[in-house]
């Protein structure tokens, strides 16, 4: 309101005009000291003035519903998706929020606000809901942001709070052991061999692409949150050390009888999907001539694996290798069926490095 508006007011108007506007100046120079002076007693030992915890609960419940809207995957209560979702929580999430069958540690209990034991979380909360808030995280209370953009691997996460709270202790550490020094072993198993459907095998792969995908992994340039936390604990110089041991693995394991589905998707794979779906075979096998060694093998590799990549990749979704370009356009143009029908073409075959994968 201009000045000329005001004063053509009627003078109880004028009053009432002058009063709000100096209850707001008011309120900006008291929330300045407020600031400024420091009065606001910041000390967890002191904990919140009274109404203030309802209110900010209420705002996060509300902030919470009104934002997820993701739509939970069909496996998402599988066993092999509790199991990935234990082992990444086992590294990121467990100092704040305990495991099946212990305590939280008394420090934990002192913060204000105090993170949920993981026994008590997702009776608060809808699948869509844990999976915004592990995602976003929220502001003000210790709980961080995924460390990644990509968000479908938030689901496994979910899939192991939702199991917790019928989770006994023997369960979870099952779940979580890995061999002495050998931390990619939780998941991946000793021998690079992954028995779980969500988790790549690596004994498939070459030294080169399996340590590619690890600095991609460490840099950022490759997005998964939940690589990135696994390898902010591995240091730099053990990374070839690593590649050389999985890359030395032998695979094993015989050829799966192939259905219909896995017959379209060696169709698909040989000779390509007319348009401008390309033929897989070229870089992926299999293939007469040697391949290069920073094209993984797909031979034996999981078919829900596989399937996930394919989304990321037609969705411009994955990268951190020096072709990612090319297999953005390869899948760009793949179908949900297309890309069911590769994955379980691939899955068919017998385990096999790049150039030992017979036609």
């Amino acid at each position: 309101m201009t000045w000329r508006g005001l004063l053509s007011l009627p003078r109880d108007g004028r009053s009432v005009v002058k009063t709000l506007g100096f209850l707001a100046l008011a309120g900006l120079l008291g929330a300045g000291a407020v600031v400024g002076f420091g009065l606001y007693n910041v000390s967890a030992k002191s904990g919140h003035w009274a109404g203030v915890s309802w209110v900010l609960h209420t705002t996060f419940r509300n902030a919470v519903r009104l934002r997820a809207d993701a739509t939970p995957p069909e496996d998402l209560d599988s066993p092999a998706m509790v199991a990935l979702g234990a082992r990444h929580f086992d590294s990121a999430c467990r100092t704040c929020h305990a495991s099946p069958g212990r305590p939280r540690s008394a420090t934990v209990r002192a913060m204000v606000p105090a993170p949920p034991h993981v026994s008590a979380i997702a009776g608060q909360w809808q699948p869509q809901e844990l999976h915004w808030i592990v995602h976003q995280g929220a502001k003000m209370t210790g709980m961080p942001a995924w460390p990644a953009t990509r968000a479908d691997d938030v689901w496994p996460v979910v899939a192991f709070l939702r199991a917790a709270p019928d989770m006994s202790a023997q369960t979870y550490r099952d779940l979580t052991e890995s061999p002495e020094g050998q931390s990619c072993a939780m998941c991946h198993g000793a021998g690079g061999a992954s028995g779980n459907p969500q988790i790549p095998r690596l004994d498939i792969l070459s030294e080169a692409y399996i340590a590619a995908s690890l600095r991609a992994y460490r840099s950022g340039a490759r997005d998964s949150g939940i690589m990135a936390e696994a390898m902010s604990h591995v240091p730099e110089a053990a990374i070839p050390e690593i590649a050389a041991r999985m890359a030395a693995q032998v695979p094993v394991g015989p050829a799966q009888p192939m259905n219909a589905l896995a017959r379209r998707g060696e169709a698909l794979a040989l000779r390509g999907g007319g348009g401008d779906v390309p033929s897989c075979a070229a870089c992926h096998g299999p293939w007469d001539a040697a391949l290069n060694p920073l094209f993984p093998s797909l031979a034996g590799q999981h078919a829900p694996y596989l399937r996930q990549q394919l989304r990321l990749w037609r969705e411009a979704a994955r990268g951190g290798g020096p072709v990612a370009q090319l297999m953005h356009h390869a899948a760009r143009d793949l179908t949900e069926e297309d890309i069911a029908a590769l994955a379980a073409y691939y899955a068919s075959l017998a385990p096999a490095k790049l150039d030992r994968t017979g036609k």
